[in-house]
């Protein structure tokens, strides 16, 4: 089905950028985003690089584009889950599941920064949804500092977080699953 009030001109860029921004996640999957590369993308779309630069100024474009996607979807998760009536475990659940279904995603938003990379000042203009979220969870338990207890539940949880996706686990004879649950049941 046509979107409506777009031109078949607007349907086709929109279609270009969805699969460009797809074939960048798939580059950042195998070689991590500092090997992200436009005229790589182009190539596997069929299209120059040449080409694919009418629909993105460059790498820096992009990856703001797939940061935007990434903290949207964690926000639309978030928010999903607070109206589902979730509880601060249930949200640190719902982060975790979210970063192990697409950890390249997690990473791009809460790992290493992108060298050569510097994102606008309104890229991270999201995440401030899943901070109130999250604030808004926390006011609603019995704890007396809800932002103290946001806080130490973002750093807590992302640094567990962290260390399972980028493997720093292995060989520990650990389940990063019960230590994920450890640390949710010291922030109660």
């Amino acid at each position: 089905m046509a979107e409506s009030g777009t031109t078949p001109r607007e349907r086709y860029r929109n279609q270009v950028r969805a699969e460009a921004k797809q074939l960048a996640w798939e580059q950042i999957a195998a070689d991590g985003a500092s090997a992200l590369s436009l005229n790589a993308v182009a190539k596997r779309m069929g299209m120059s690089g040449p080409a694919l630069y009418r629909y993105f100024t460059g790498r820096d474009e992009l990856i703001t584009e797939l940061i935007r996607d990434a903290y949207r979807s964690l926000a639309d998760t978030f928010r999903d889950a607070a109206a589902a009536g979730a509880d601060l475990p249930d949200l640190a659940r719902a982060l975790r599941r979210w970063a192990l279904a697409d950890p390249q995603r997690y990473f791009l938003i809460y790992g290493t920064p992108v060298p050569g990379y510097h994102a606008p000042a309104d890229t991270t203009t999201i995440s401030s949804e899943i901070m109130a979220t999250l604030l808004g969870v926390c006011g609603a338990t019995d704890s007396p500092a809800p932002f103290a207890t946001a806080l130490a539940f973002w750093t807590r949880l992302h640094g567990v977080l962290s260390l399972e996706l980028a493997g720093q686990f292995a060989g520990m004879d650990l389940d990063p699953e019960a230590l994920f649950e450890a640390e949710i049941a010291t922030l109660r």
